[in-house]
């Protein structure tokens, strides 16, 4: 009976010693993990929980109030500002053609002689001048060829002064006024920008097209650009400013509603409602909730929340650690020298 007995508490005692060892480990384990968070010992001090949390990496702008300008973007075609085509003052056989593509020329300059000769009656040449200045932009017509005085024997250019012909959707004509600038891209060269200007407003829309025509004139000559060549016109319209500009991808919509997440001096964050302005080419005016020189986030805002501890990499704001927790009466530092 006593052997049972025995037999009783040794197991028993086995059950007891079991269960502290695996309460033991639980706990040690549990520690482990609140240490690796960022707990008491975790890394900088800043770690798990809203108290103590991990900071967010983020990157951010610091607001402006800037100007935005709208613009229409439309196509257009390279010309000479000043060209004629050229007709010969009497009917018969080019004899004689003193010019080919390309050539300049001077007003007064001979460019053909025309024969009016016929079967038995034979005439003195007929010469072919330039009326103006310019050079050859069309290819003259052949030595042998019959002409009449509606023909046309070349065309002369003033290829060192060009313009863009471009029109403009109705619904935008009433932004469009003389000396508003453009930039202008040509597909022989990639996103090169040349600019021009607005000098001439046609006075009426076209009804087939509803467009009106505008003509524009380089700033300065580009010897890379050529009559003739097929424009992409970005024309700038109207100006507006007195707000803080921001990019739109930093916007937080919410039932219709916008937030931005601004960064306040302790490095944590806070979720404003804002309104927006005017929108252009992906920029927004911030009309209400943002003042010029806050910070406000750009990137990293899907993982924040109010009162979010974040690190900023753009270097706009200085980090701030989190404050070490008050000392609450454990292990006492040394005594300064001179006291006992």
């Amino acid at each position: 009976m006593s052997g049972k007995k025995s037999s009783t508490w040794i197991i028993v005692i086995v059950l007891l010693a079991v269960t502290a060892a695996g309460v033991f480990l639980i706990n040690l384990s549990s520690k482990k993990k609140k240490e690796a968070a960022g707990g008491p010992g975790g890394f900088g001090g800043f770690g798990g929980g809203r108290g103590q949390q991990t900071a967010t990496a983020v990157r951010t702008t610091v607001a402006k109030n800037q100007t935005i300008t709208d613009f229409v973007l439309t196509n257009g075609e390279i010309e000479t500002q000043k060209s004629i085509e050229v007709f010969p003052s009497i009917g018969g056989k080019v004899v004689d053609m003193k010019v080919s593509l390309g050539s300049p020329v001077k007003a007064g300059d001979v460019i053909a002689y025309i024969d009016p000769s016929e079967p038995g009656s034979y005439y003195a040449k007929s010469p072919v001048t330039a009326p103006i200045d310019g050079s050859i932009i069309t290819s003259p017509v052949k030595i042998g060829q019959k002409v009449n005085m509606s023909s046309v024997i070349t065309k002369i250019g003033d290829i060192n002064n060009l313009q863009i012909t471009a029109k403009v959707p109705e619904r935008y004509v009433a932004d469009i006024a003389i000396g508003q600038k453009a930039e202008i891209t040509l597909q022989a060269y990639g996103e090169e920008k040349f600019m021009a200007s607005v000098v001439r407003i046609s006075p009426v829309v076209d009804p087939s097209t509803r467009t009106k025509e505008i003509i524009l004139n380089f700033d300065k000559h580009y010897d890379k650009v050529n009559a003739g060549m097929f424009a992409r016109v970005k024309l700038f319209t109207v100006d507006f400013g007195g707000y803080p500009v921001i990019q739109q991808d930093a916007f937080v919509e919410n039932s219709d509603e916008y937030y931005l997440y601004i960064v306040k001096d302790d490095s944590t964050v806070t979720k404003r409602k804002v309104t927006r302005g005017k929108s252009i080419d992906g920029y927004n005016q911030v009309v209400e909730g943002l003042s010029a020189g806050e910070v406000v986030v750009l990137e990293g805002m899907l993982s924040l929340y109010e009162g979010a501890k974040v690190r900023d990499i753009s270097g706009n704001v200085e980090f701030v650690e989190a404050a070490p927790p008050a000392d609450k009466g454990g292990e006492k530092g040394p005594k300064p020298e001179g006291k006992k």
